[in-house]
């Protein structure tokens, strides 16, 4: 095989390494998918108030409910209805029939959810606050207390730049 062709190419390898260290330098975002409950699920006598304290629902989280398809439900409703407990004009009703129904957090707001047929007179009810994610954490500019090179090679970018670079200058080498 010529140098410099083919996938095994020096050249190839240089782009794959370049394309593997931006994504490496890419900030991860996550959504957090909550199982309401826990292990107890949706279910009656269950302090869901207490569970959702401490918790903090972003914007793209979702809420996994896991209930007893035969009997419950999911309703959105608004405040007035969830403290009431009234389930005649729920806003949106997430039960899917399959005992296993996700609902997406992504509109930044209070959402208020309850099952019907009595049960959120059993303490079937969940209010929870959806905010906007935190901003990923920035670098702290240097100074003489925190300027020590071991605190600047820890960064998330000197070394895939570093080896992105030794990639580049590699692939120069041969293929020149």
């Amino acid at each position: 095989m010529e140098r410099g062709s083919g996938f095994g190419s020096p050249v190839m390898v240089a782009l794959a390494v370049l394309v593997f260290a931006v994504v490496v330098m890419v900030p991860e975002v996550s959504a957090t998918r909550w199982t309401v409950g826990s292990n107890m699920g949706w279910t009656t006598n269950f302090n869901y108030t207490v569970w959702a304290q401490g918790k903090h629902f972003y914007n793209g989280d979702w809420l996994f409910f896991v209930y007893d398809r035969n009997q419950m439900d999911i309703l959105e409703v608004n405040k007035t209805d969830y403290e009431s407990c009234n389930s005649d004009h729920p806003l949106h009703n997430w039960t899917r029939g399959a005992g296993r129904d996700v609902v997406p957090l992504n509109v930044t707001r209070n959402y208020y959810f309850i099952s019907g047929k009595g049960f959120c007179y059993g303490g079937m009810k969940l209010a929870v606050h959806v905010e906007n994610p935190p901003p990923p954490p920035t670098a702290s500019p240097l100074n003489e207390k925190s300027g020590s090179p071991s605190s600047i090679f820890r960064s998330q970018y000197v070394l895939p730049t570093v080896f992105a670079i030794g990639a580049l200058w590699d692939a120069f080498v041969w293929f020149w």
